[in-house]
């Protein structure tokens, strides 16, 4: 996959701008680099917030901390770098959704209901009823070689958007702007999020409250 800088260069083309950047980190000197070391980890954390990749989630058992709260029974560090909490679980969760056989058909939703909020030091907690928790989230990812090429023609058409006002300035950089997010929204993200969500075959074996009751 392109590195930062190249994904820079691949918006600045798509711009018409005939400059190349290298290097953003620090910046080299000219406009154009000044521009993309502002903006590129910007968009980057911007587009993986909107997903969750596949090469941004992870999985790991949380910390327990002290528990502010009289309406949860539990609270929880939240894992260093994470972008979004995507599900909370029990341990004993035998797939994302599900605890017990799959061939008796026996097992119960699991994904537990959860909030995220900062405690009074302004650490950041999740709190929660579940015991001993495990949770999938993202967390923000910085090399490149991790990203799809999906996700970098997103990438790049959000950095485009991004440098459209200060490259090309005045009503220009206005309507290419305007142009390049709405591009990002119809074209690219539900291609790369499509693309992104064949990397998944979870089958939920659960057996939902109701109907066990029955």
């Amino acid at each position: 996959m392109p590195s930062a800088v190249e994904i820079c260069n691949l918006a600045l083309a798509d711009l018409g701008d005939s400059a190349t950047v290298a290097s953003i980190s620090p910046p080299e000197g000219s406009a154009q680099a000044e521009h993309c070391a502002r903006f590129y980890p910007i968009a980057l954390a911007a587009l993986q917030e909107l997903h969750a990749w596949s090469f941004s989630t992870k999985r790991a058992a949380l910390t327990a901390v002290a528990n502010p709260s009289t309406t949860w029974q539990h609270a929880y560090a939240l894992p260093s770098g994470t972008l979004n909490i995507i599900a909370v679980l029990d341990p004993a969760a035998t797939d994302d959704y599900s605890t017990g056989s799959a061939s008796s058909n026996t097992g119960m939703y699991t994904p537990q209901q959860y909030v995220r909020e900062v405690d009074a030091n302004g650490n950041a907690i999740v709190l929660t009823n579940q015991a001993n928790a495990v949770a999938r989230y993202t967390t923000l990812v910085t090399d490149t070689t991790k990203f799809t090429p999906l996700f970098v023609l997103a990438l790049t058409c959000l950095l485009r958007s991004m440098l459209a006002g200060p490259v090309l300035k005045g009503s220009e950089g206005r309507n290419e702007s305007k142009a390049a997010k709405q591009e990002l929204l119809t074209v690219w993200m539900p291609k790369a999020t499509g693309s992104d969500a064949s990397d998944r075959n979870v089958q939920p074996v659960q057996t939902v409250g109701w109907v066990a009751a029955r």
